[in-house]
């Protein structure tokens, strides 16, 4: 189902432990931790997903079942998550509680030999992440961050034109990311938005950055930074610049990603036509007598085309492939070191927010 997603080079440099794929055709039995704001996504598409049964939902909150229940009556709904881990007939477990439990939560379901898919961002913490990575290919099991915007057509698209070089050398990336609200209690506007824009970048530009910068600031009294500014340094030339906020009277989801031959804008908000690639930019010519005095700016305005987006909803490819990759004990597109990699990044940024937007290394001794 997923063979138009096999990783980038770059990716596949980052495999790292064979996984142990499961035998028989048998179906995957998967358990969703979590059912508040994502958990019933989860819930949704596992139970439509080939090769999986999704036979158990887990929450702390009882009164969340009613619903549920009358929609999936052959699932069981259960709050003792330590229980649940300790029944041999599961496989699986996806996780979507708020991210100070993704650790605890993750670590206890690779202890017990389970197959893990996490929500975003994988961890609180660097070192919480690189744990996890470690201990799942010690467990040959599976370890998947749902990176929901990596399974996305425009995204796949994007990357496309970046490896095909349809773009030429990538410029700049620059996002915006605002609405009003939701405020969370556990994470800044950092930690709940930038991380969809990192996860585009990790998956779909093929560059790591060697350095980030961000400032922010939290107007609610008591409450996290709910406006933030990211920029992202490379060491090629391309820069990217996220505009964070919870605060924005109108919702934007808006990137465009510039190379010095073409250039995407993706819009996510679009009911249709949500990738446009414009053939225009600008570029220094110089020449003759003329050249050595003064340089000329020659402006290209060609044409602009939407390309072809295949239909299809970006968080029931990612569950397939979570339950393809356990199946065939392949890495996911978006594995752990994916995870680490997101989270790094955010990490850096927190730190360099709290010095006011000083640069903070990726590649720290």
């Amino acid at each position: 189902m997923l063979a138009e997603l096999t990783p980038p080079p770059a990716a596949q440099a980052r495999v790292g432990l064979p996984l142990q794929a499961s035998a028989g055709p048998r179906l995957i039995n998967v358990a969703v931790i979590g059912c508040g704001y994502w958990g019933p996504n989860l819930i949704r598409n596992f139970a439509s997903t080939q090769g999986a049964r999704l036979l158990a939902v887990c929450d702390l909150q009882p009164e969340r079942f009613a619903k549920l229940q009358q929609q999936y009556p052959a699932v069981e709904f259960v709050s003792d998550y330590e229980a649940l881990l300790a029944r041999p007939d599961l496989d699986a477990v996806a996780i979507a509680t708020p991210v100070s439990t993704h650790f605890k939560l993750a670590q206890m379901a690779l202890a017990a030999g389970k197959h893990v898919m996490v929500e975003k961002p994988m961890t609180a913490t660097v070192a919480e992440a690189q744990e996890l990575v470690a201990l799942a290919a010690v467990q040959q099991r599976v370890l998947m961050v749902d990176h929901t915007f990596a399974y996305t057509g425009a995204v796949r698209k994007i990357r496309d034109l970046v490896q095909t070089g349809q773009l030429g050398e990538l410029l700049y990336y620059d996002s915006v990311r605002i609405n009003l609200g939701l405020f969370q209690n556990d994470v800044n506007v950092l930690w709940d938005l930038a991380v969809h824009d990192l996860a585009i970048m990790d998956f779909a530009l093929g560059q790591e950055p060697v350095a980030v910068s961000a400032t922010g600031h939290a107007h609610l009294k008591g409450q996290q930074e709910d406006i933030a500014y990211m920029t992202c340094f490379f060491e090629s030339n391309l820069i990217a610049h996220l505009h964070l906020n919870w605060l924005s009277p109108v919702k934007i989801r808006r990137t465009i990603i510039g190379g010095d031959r073409q250039m995407a804008v993706y819009d996510d908000l679009e009911p249709s036509e949500k990738l446009k690639v414009y053939d225009r930019g600008a570029s220094l010519q110089n020449g003759g007598l003329e050249g050595l005095r003064r340089h000329k700016i020659d402006y290209r305005m060609g044409d602009m085309h939407a390309p072809h987006i295949a239909p299809g909803e970006a968080l029931q490819c990612n569950t397939a492939h979570f339950i393809e990759c356990i199946e065939s004990g392949q890495t996911p597109l978006t594995d752990g070191q994916a995870g680490l990699r997101v989270v790094r990044i955010l990490e850096a940024a927190t730190e360099s927010m709290k010095r006011r937007g000083e640069p903070v290394s990726l590649f720290r001794a």
